[in-house]
């Protein structure tokens, strides 16, 4: 009896300003799984297409070389552009990029770590400043927005172009522990820009 209520007690809660160094990484492999099908969408989608039947032959004749036409999403109104599969997909990953910023203790892939996945592992050896990982969040936000901008402003290829940028950090830190955005806050860190204060409760 004792043993099944140690296996169903909860781990050792993580100390003021830090999390599990485990969480980041989990939730960036969710990520990367949904940016890159946010590029598979954004590459076969309106910000890639172009117009057919604009196409003109060029000098010489005899060659057939086949001039490709206009972008599509230079004619495409603002609701085909916000309707995208890829826009609304880097939206969606804009929005959870916000949520990981803003209310981190809420946000989607911690609480499935924490409830799901931490209580299947053994408890972690240390713990990791909670302020690198959601600085992170808020350069993968500040891309995401990037491109979904330029994406309502008629921009080609800035989506696929914003979301690839997205993916590739979040692969590095899923697959590698590598996360750009942490160094750069390690970074700015150093040169007295950012993390003057004690870390906050996450």
């Amino acid at each position: 009896m004792s043993d099944r209520a140690d296996a169903a007690a909860p781990g050792p809660r993580a100390p003021r300003g830090t999390v599990d160094p485990r969480a980041p990484r989990f939730a960036a492999g969710i990520t990367s799984v949904l940016l890159l099908i946010t590029v598979f969408f954004a590459l076969t989608g309106l910000s890639t297409a172009q117009v057919p039947g604009f196409g003109s032959f060029v000098s010489p004749p005899s060659d057939l070389a086949y001039d490709e036409g206009p972008w599509a999403i230079t004619y495409a109104s603002v609701e085909q552009r916000i309707l995208d599969p890829g826009f609304l997909l880097l939206l969606l990953a804009a929005v959870l990029f916000l949520w990981g910023v803003a209310w981190p203790r809420t946000a989607p892939w911690g609480v499935l770590y924490r409830t799901a996945v931490a209580p299947r592992l053994a408890p972690p050896t240390e713990w990791e400043d909670a302020r690198p990982p959601r600085f992170a969040q808020g350069v993968g936000l500040f891309v995401s927005v990037i491109g979904l901008v330029l994406q309502l402003s008629a921009v080609p290829w800035a989506l696929p172009i914003a979301a690839a940028a997205a993916f590739i950090a979040a692969f590095l830190n899923a697959v590698f522990g590598l996360c750009l955005g942490c160094q750069l806050y390690l970074l700015l860190q150093r040169a007295g820009i950012v993390g003057r204060a004690r870390p906050a409760s996450a």
